[in-house]
């Protein structure tokens, strides 16, 4: 009697096991979320990259989280944590910094997710399966020679730079500079950060105009600190200031077609979010994408002769 109790316990614990062991393997094969993480959406560049990579990983029929780190390392650490702990098979993420990033990035790894960068670069490479950035040089060149001509190659100017230590912001200044400095005639009176911020970008360029108000030109690390600028010249009554962005939003779109903002650079948000999500979906099926972990995506050039055509971050042909 003892004996067939035994016997018909093991049976009943192998088969438990068993069914215990299927279910992790089935909850495990249909797994089927993409975790998107970008900075805060009420920056219209990051909305556009959350936006459009949600949208393309549902075409391709995966299921979707959307998060924000607000460019807050510990928030992201936590999210990162979240897709983890979701068995997410895949992170698409514009990250919080490029050395903050790397930890986060190489935990996903070594939990067997990929992770997927776009818009900023990390510091260190083999650990995401993709970075995807906008040649932010390029583009800062194209920029800066724009300005260099619209002041006529001579006159006062200031500089805003984004957040310090967000690689882009240093890759952007430096190409403009590569352009504006070969000119004598240009001089740069107040370079200051204004951390991507369109309310801290009006209040820099206040404090900056009562010290300089004879300034020709503003030259500006992206479109909302541009905003923020113009915005500041045209209380002040100098609306005729010329100013230059770069990222290519509506916002200034629509600011250039009213003949306020001269120019800005574009870069392809939309594009490059769905390159992640493509490749991400490469990768899950196959193994791999097939292409190298760096890809950069040219910049263009947008005024008055182009705005027209420009909606979402993206230029209609």
């Amino acid at each position: 009697m003892v004996k067939k109790l035994f016997v018909l316990l093991m049976v009943l614990f192998v088969s438990m096991s068993l069914f215990a062991g299927g279910q992790q393997e089935s909850g495990k094969s249909s797994s089927n979320l993409i975790v998107i993480i970008t900075p805060s959406h009420d920056n219209p560049f990051f909305k556009t990259e959350a936006v459009t990579a949600d949208a393309e990983a549902k075409k391709l029929g995966y299921t979707t989280l959307v998060l924000s780190h607000d460019d807050d390392a510990n928030k992201q650490d936590q999210h990162f944590d979240t897709a983890i702990a979701s068995n997410a098979v895949a992170i698409i993420c514009d990250n919080a910094g490029a050395d903050a990033t790397v930890g986060a990035v190489r935990k996903a790894k070594e939990a067997g997710i990929p992770t997927f960068l776009i818009d900023r670069e990390i510091n260190e490479n083999g650990l995401a399966v993709s970075q995807i950035v906008s040649n932010n040089y390029q583009g800062a060149l194209l920029g800066g020679e724009k300005f260099v001509e619209l002041m006529g190659e001579s006159g006062k100017f200031v500089e805003l730079v984004g957040k310090e230590s967000d690689t882009n912001a240093g890759i952007r200044s430096k190409g403009y500079h590569e352009v504006i400095d070969q000119y004598p005639g240009m001089e740069m009176v107040a370079r200051q950060s204004a951390n991507w911020s369109q309310t801290e970008a009006f209040e820099k360029m206040e404090s900056i105009l009562q010290a300089n108000p004879d300034i020709k030109g503003v030259i500006s690390g992206n479109d909302t600190m541009a905003m923020g600028a113009m915005a500041a010249l045209k209380a002040a009554g100098m609306g005729h200031v010329i100013v230059v962005g770069f990222d290519g939003s509506n916002d200034v779109r629509d600011s250039i077609l009213n003949g306020d903002i001269k120019a800005t650079v574009l870069q392809t948000a939309a594009t490059n979010a769905i390159m992640a999500v493509q490749q991400a979906d490469d990768y899950i099926k196959n193994g791999s994408t097939g292409l190298p972990e760096k890809q950069l995506t040219d910049c263009i050039l947008i005024d008055s002769s182009n705005a027209s055509k420009l909606d979402d971050f993206a230029l209609a042909d």
